[in-house]
């Protein structure tokens, strides 16, 4: 992997004409010349509400990307049972993999990682008035303080702070038709709360929460980064991206989980994919077979720069990273893909998104992948390990004849020096956290 390219070259030469003096940042940090405009919903322009910086607003993702689509049949397929509950056509198990150790493999978070989010450990800026506090009457009048007169001790965060669901049609047609009353709060009275009540709130907070509020300000920053400790957020990033591979050690784990979620083109398939919805009806035994077969291929023999984890016991919800192919813009990449696999499977092909931020025609603003193979030309003979071939070969040989981008298709076409540059600065910026940081 070589990172000496032309542009470093120039970057060496205005170092040079400047006498040696940063007059600006490096490329890696340069400012971007292409972004997508996510001030409004692409797909309905701020009707429905607005987007809050993502690609598609909450009404909008819940109407065209739901858990598994309901057009889709749930099965293809009926067993017909006996009274011993035997259909007849059941495969053995396999013995080399039961569903307990799919289980540990799936669900192997350490204990703590469900416990409160928050420590009982204290911020810089709390100690001056916890000394002060340190009388007789110190915990009276810090639960007056706080004014919720309840201790501020540990508090299981799995019992407070499920995860957030994802969006729901329902409620965002019902919150769009009630109207809303003012709240009518006096001004600055969420800046002078008190960090005692701010610690109670961020307790009922989950992950994806409690990393939104540690950018709100600079107090708030300082009181998450006190009160949630390293390995705490290792175990975040593990739970969302359970195929993240650190290259370095000693990372603050705060700013990759950060860095992780900014990456991302869309937080509502962040958390759908966490979420974890099972669609309705019934797995048949050709998919459940079939899924068992294709996961242990890709454990045991895997492609090159390409792996793929079931996330749930039944296969539903999968997670893939393809690494960018050698002599293309995205070289040394690592990008993540949401995969769902419905229980039409493989009658139905698997739905595909990335995760990762990457600028290619093919690939919308929301993460969608405009490959044929699961659109219009799905064949039996395809697999999940086979569907993630061609997206890494179409890294390099964009399609642009139809283009889920199409400005970007023309920029290839007649551009092609710019639209690498741009490729592989946003290769730099959302898919090598480690190589490059930020």
């Amino acid at each position: 992997m070589s990172l000496m390219g032309p542009e470093f070259f120039n970057f060496i030469k205005k170092l040079e004409e400047n006498d040696d003096k940063l007059t600006s940042v490096t490329p890696m940090q340069e400012a971007h010349e292409f972004e997508y405009n996510n001030s409004s919903c692409y797909v309905c322009n701020g009707y429905y509400g607005p987007s809050f910086g993502e690609p598609v607003c909450v009404t909008c993702h819940a109407f065209l990307f739901p858990d598994f689509p309901s057009y889709l049949p749930s099965s293809y397929f009926c067993s017909e049972k006996t009274d011993d509950g035997d259909s007849g056509n059941d495969e053995p198990s396999d013995l080399n993999f039961q569903l307990d150790r799919r289980l540990n493999r799936v669900c192997a978070f350490p204990s703590w990682c469900y416990r409160n989010s928050l420590d009982s450990e204290t911020s810089p800026e709390d100690e001056t008035s916890r000394t002060s506090t340190s009388g007789p009457g110190a915990s009276r009048s810090i639960s007056e303080g706080s004014g919720s007169g309840m201790p501020l001790g540990p508090i299981d965060i799995a019992a407070r702070a499920p995860p957030p669901q994802p969006p729901s049609l329902a409620r965002s047609l019902q919150a769009l038709s009630t109207p809303r009353l003012p709240d009518n709060l006096a001004p600055g009275l969420v800046e002078h709360l008190p960090s005692e009540v701010l610690l109670c709130i961020f307790s009922y907070l989950d992950d994806l929460s409690l990393c939104a509020c540690a950018c709100v300000c600079a107090r708030w920053w300082r009181l998450v980064r006190a009160h949630v400790p390293p390995p705490r957020w290792a175990a975040f990033t593990m739970q969302r991206w359970p195929l993240f591979r650190p290259v370095l050690p000693n990372l603050d784990w705060h700013k990759k989980y950060q860095a992780l979620v900014d990456s991302c083109f869309c937080r509502h398939c962040l958390v759908q994919m966490s979420v974890l919805a099972q669609p309705v009806g019934e797995e048949n035994a050709w998919r459940r077979n079939r899924l068992r077969t294709e996961s242990k291929m890709m454990r045991n023999d895997p492609p090159e720069g390409i792996a793929a984890a079931p996330l749930d016991p039944k296969c539903c919800h999968w997670q893939a990273s393809v690494t960018g192919p050698v002599d293309s813009p995205y070289e040394g990449g690592v990008f993540y893909l949401y995969i769902q696999v419905p229980y039409s499977y493989p009658m139905n092909p698997p739905v595909v998104r990335f995760l990762t931020r990457i600028l290619h025609p093919n690939v919308s603003r929301h993460g969608d992948v405009g490959i044929d193979s699961v659109h219009h030309n799905w064949s039996l003979a395809l697999t999940i390990g086979k569907v993630l071939i061609s997206i890494q070969s179409l890294l390099t040989d964009p399609y642009t004849a139809v283009c889920m981008e199409p400005e970007l298709g023309e920029m290839y076409v007649r551009d092609r020096a710019r639209f690498e540059s741009l490729a592989r600065r946003w290769t730099w910026r959302y898919a090598m956290h480690d190589i490059l940081p930020n």
